[in-house]
């Protein structure tokens, strides 16, 4: 399989689950402001919503959404429990956090990265703190996102509250003790070092 991917953009997240699930991946990495793959290639010829992540699997069949490749990539390899059984209401569970993740805090970093009025800037933020006090609570009671095992989740997670110690967000994580922690304790896993110094990222303070 293939991983199309950009350096520490959300892509990250099927990076780790792949690493995770112990499931061989080739990265092909993506220039996101020039939307060219290495080598030179239209990215948009892969995927012409031309973002990232895309998985391309060995008959060529293509995922080209990071909620639906972390959930195919866990199916996968049941074996390493990366993610509750279908038809369970834990997989809703994880479902539902996925989801929430992707609409209500994944992308309220766009205009951050991207810059925009200061109005719009400053109600992003607000939006930001909101969920992250949200998680702070939830991580409050439980090791993980789902309880006290690993699952996609947490690789989602993971990936998007790192995003505030980007240059361009600079978030102040300081008051959310229990979020902290949660980064901490997920950076520790060997899988998620292997998946970050592949990239050539650093461990989120």
């Amino acid at each position: 399989m293939k991983l199309y991917y950009a350096p520490g953009a959300c892509s990250l997240s099927p990076h780790i689950v792949a690493r995770e699930a112990g499931l061989p991946l080739q990265l092909v990495r993506v220039d996101t402001k020039t939307h060219r793959i290495e080598g030179g290639r239209d990215f948009y010829e892969v995927n012409p919503r031309g973002y990232v992540p895309v998985l391309e699997m060995e008959d060529g069949a293509l995922l080209r959404e990071g909620s639906a490749i972390v959930q195919f990539l866990a199916d996968s390899a049941p074996q390493t429990r990366l993610i509750p059984a279908a038809g369970t209401m834990d997989r809703v569970r994880a479902q539902e956090w996925l989801n929430f993740i992707a609409t209500e805090f994944h992308k309220q970093f766009i205009w951050l990265l991207r810059g925009g009025p200061d109005e719009v800037l400053s109600a992003q933020r607000v939006k930001i703190g909101k969920v992250l006090a949200e998680l702070d609570q939830h991580l409050s009671m439980r090791k993980f996102m789902t309880g006290d095992e690993f699952t996609v989740v947490d690789a989602y997670a993971f990936t998007i509250t790192s995003w505030c110690n980007l240059a361009k967000v600079k978030f102040d994580l300081q008051p959310y003790a229990n979020v902290r922690a949660f980064l901490a304790r997920v950076a520790e896993r060997p899988a998620v070092q292997e998946a970050l110094e592949a990239e050539q990222l650093g461990l989120p303070s």
